[in-house]
């Protein structure tokens, strides 16, 4: 099969593969219960709707999860590979991470002895059509761990990593961000997104962009079209102006220090900016929507 965008370095990786062949892996503590892929499925379903039994098995095929076989080769999952496929299917889809950084991450719970979510209630169930909501206290759900910064932690919008390493070819962004290669078009007319890089595969697009893409994805719901999105950027780009000329002085001193001091200075900038940029605008909206309330008394 084709992996999926956010995942296909994980083909070429040693023993890994949808072909690869299979292994007798012995149960692990904490297995409750096997059950078969379609038990698990089941279980997967309402929180990842798109899974297929040929992700499931790219997935133990790239040495993320590692089902048992019976005597007569039928795979036997745990409770605890669940868990395992449960935080790699979050990571990918809320965190846009390939699976090298997802395996780097799951072997760091082991090494510290931690286990992956239970496998349980998947956290973002959805119920179904005229269902009465589930009763009982809301669940506290354990994310994927933050990576560990090479440097010491920096403050602000700027010190998070990148939503993802990845790199998408044209049609790879549009079918992970659920749109039309049309609405790409648009939105790199706008100047929202663009393309970067040549090399052997060409024009290439990286997580920021698919960001961007499902945003515009669910605003164009609402009847926002690209051309009402330019302002984002209008207001970005002079916003990153003002803040380049608090910093360029410290800039032009050309030593370590003072750039150290820039970064910081933007890194707090960027943070008040986007806390008074969200100040404003729930100002903004909520003297609408006060003057809608009182229109309709």
């Amino acid at each position: 099969m084709t992996p999926d965008p956010v995942g296909r370095e994980a083909a070429t990786l040693p023993g890994g593969g949808a072909g690869s062949q299979e292994r007798d892996v012995p149960p692990r503590a904490g297995a409750d219960r096997a059950m078969s892929i379609g038990e698990v499925m089941a279980l997967l379903k309402p929180e990842f709707p798109d899974i297929t039994v040929s992700k499931i098995r790219f997935l133990e095929g790239a040495g993320l999860v590692h089902p048992r076989r019976s005597a007569s080769g039928y795979r036997k999952f745990s409770e605890d590979d669940v868990a395992r496929l449960r935080f790699v299917l979050r990571a990918q889809r809320d965190q846009y991470l390939p699976l090298r950084v997802i395996r780097e991450r799951l072997a760091d719970l082991e090494a510290t002895g931690a286990q992956p979510p239970p496998a349980g209630r998947p956290a973002r169930q959805q119920p179904a059509a005229g269902a009465p909501p589930a009763a009982g206290p809301p669940r506290h759900v354990p994310q994927p761990p933050p990576a560990r910064p090479a440097a010491p932690q920096a403050r602000g919008l700027l010190a998070g990593a990148p939503p993802s390493d990845a790199q998408f070819s044209r049609e790879e962004l549009c079918r992970a961000a659920g749109t039309t290669v049309d609405r790409l078009a648009e939105l790199e007319e706008f100047g929202l997104i663009t393309a970067r890089g040549t090399g052997e595969r060409g024009s290439w697009y990286d997580g920021e962009d698919l960001v961007v893409l499902r945003l515009a994805r669910d605003l164009a719901d609402y009847g926002l079209e690209a051309r009402h999105l330019r302002m984002y950027k209008i207001f970005a780009e002079r916003e990153a102006a003002l803040f380049e000329q608090v910093v360029s002085p410290l800039v032009r001193q050309r030593n370590p220090e003072a750039r150290s001091r820039a970064r910081e200075t933007l890194e707090a900038l960027a943070e008040l900016g986007s806390r008074m940029r969200d100040a404003a605008l729930r100002a903004a909206v909520s003297t609408f929507a006060e003057a809608t309330t009182e229109a309709h008394r």
